[in-house]
């Protein structure tokens, strides 16, 4: 099947051109006038070009790319829009789009965007087949990426497109989403997998010391240099430095870092000799280095000599379907031989509703933590430590907003493809009696203040005391609940 575009534009005379000329070329079209019907369409298709237009009525073509980079990942978005300007070109790349073209372009120049996306898709599905491997042999070992979801499979891919060559690689992604697996695994598929990989933490180092610690020293250079030392570019000869936490190399260490990306060498503190290095650089961070570029606290050369090719690792809460078989596979790496054994229907629902702030790292602790607890058992939502926020451990309201999702979620599986019914009250057959027996007992069973605290009259209340506590009707009829 020839490959699919879409074009999502609400302006006919254009639409139709692009679509002659794109049918002429052998590429199957789908048209769409607004982005709620050209999301679907992409869902449905899944195109490898997206033609969106900036300006269509309801949602606005800016706010569908962020949706299309969801339901259609693997598509080449190109921005279009007549009323061009900076800022819609800026939140246009930003937003991951593949291309941006100011109206009127002609069709030769919408052709020539078409032929480019489509071959570079086609280059990276020949280089993820050709780099299948994206870590050791040992499919659960520590350095393992795992992940189905399709916002994974962009990651392998682009780990897989870019491990061949010498390119300087930004992995970019919140905290504890494992940017330096990604880093590990460029390493392992490179042509420089024999020689070593040099981590550097910059975050973990004095700030007066980075420099030394990249670069070296002679001896005398500071006080406290008693020896001369290598700097980890030079320890790193022939291979690759995974440079993490990049945002926070001092403005003085970056001139000096730039040299090594341009000329290959470096220059021991101390000294104004320099040696030469051959090294492929990678790094990481999860601030907004374009922000700091801004703000004058990142040179902007810098910036981009290391964001040759950009890779971003998504947040959990963006792969979802991916925390079951996280957790299995850090299950084995405790020991576990049977995971799956160990995570019943309610577990993995329960994982799947959590926020998950910290992402994978905080995953493998708290599954850790319920390992312990659970003495051998299987792992029990009550088993795992206090959900957290990005602020600290979770409201009670947020626990159990979660694990009403975890129960939804429960229910839909147990339903094995049919349709759940009445969820609604089953949802308040399981809180309702909970709720009345906590207020009841903290007003000493007063149905009338128990009648205030929950906003309901003292007839609900008694109903509710004689549908859920029949054995409390005397027999003439009363409740024996004052």
């Amino acid at each position: 099947m020839p490959p699919a575009v879409l074009i999502i534009d609400d302006e006919e005379p254009i639409a139709w051109a692009l679509r002659r000329a794109f049918e002429r070329e052998g590429f199957r079209v789908v048209v769409a006038a607004t982005a709620e019907d050209g999301l679907a369409k992409a869902q449905r298709e899944q195109p490898a070009v997206v033609f969106l237009d900036v300006r269509l009525p309801g949602m606005d073509g800016l706010t569908a790319l962020r949706e299309l980079k969801q339901v259609a990942a693997e598509a080449a978005v190109v921005v279009i829009t007549a009323h061009g300007n900076l800022n819609t070109a800026v939140k246009a790349m930003e937003g991951g789009a593949f291309d941006y073209l100011a109206k009127p372009f002609d069709l030769a120049q919408a052709l020539a965007t078409v032929r480019r996306a489509v071959a570079d898709r086609q280059a990276q599905d020949e280089a993820a087949e050709r780099w299948p491997a994206l870590g050791p042999e040992d499919e659960h070992g520590p350095d393992t990426i795992v992940g189905r979801s399709p916002a994974m499979q962009t990651v392998f891919k682009r780990i897989a497109l870019v491990a061949p060559s010498n390119a300087c690689v930004l992995i970019t992604g919140e905290s504890g989403t494992g940017k330096e697996l990604v880093a590990r695994a460029i390493h392992a598929n490179s042509p420089r997998r024999q020689q070593p990989l040099v981590v550097a933490h910059i975050a973990a180092y004095n700030e007066n010391l980075v420099e030394s610690e990249l670069f070296g020293h002679v001896r005398g250079a500071f006080t406290g240099a008693e020896k001369a030392r290598d700097g980890l570019l030079k320890l790193a000869h022939g291979g690759t430095v995974f440079l993490d936490e990049l945002a926070d190399i001092p403005l003085p260490v970056q001139a000096k870092l730039l040299r090594v990306l341009e000329r290959q060498e470096v220059q021991p503190v101390g000294t104004n000799e320099t040696h030469t290095v051959d090294v492929r650089i990678v790094s990481a961070t999860h601030a907004d280095l374009s922000a700091a570029v801004r703000e004058g606290k990142f040179r902007h050369d810098l910036f981009f000599r290391l964001n040759v090719y950009p890779i971003h690792v998504p947040p959990l809460r963006d792969r979802v379907d991916d925390i079951p078989l996280l957790a299995e596979h850090f299950l084995r790496q405790f020991g576990i031989v049977h995971p799956t054994a160990m995570l019943p229907a309610e577990t993995r629902a329960f994982l799947q509703a959590q926020p998950w702030p910290g992402n994978v790292r905080e995953l493998r602790n708290a599954l850790e933590h319920a390992a312990i607890e659970a003495r051998g058992g299987p792992l029990r939502p009550e088993h795992f430590p206090a959900p957290t926020t990005a602020t600290g451990p979770a409201s009670t309201v947020e626990r159990l907003r979660s694990l009403v999702v975890a129960w939804v979620r429960e229910e839909v599986q147990a339903h094995a493809g049919r349709e759940p019914a009445e969820l609604h009250q089953k949802l308040i057959d399981v809180i309702e009696p909970a709720l009345l027996d906590e207020v009841l007992r903290l007003v000493g069973d007063n149905r009338l203040v128990a009648g205030r605290w929950l906003g309901l009259a003292r007839a609900t209340v008694r109903k509710l005391i004689r549908k859920y506590h029949p054995e409390s009707i005397e027999p003439d009829g009363e409740e024996g609940l004052f």
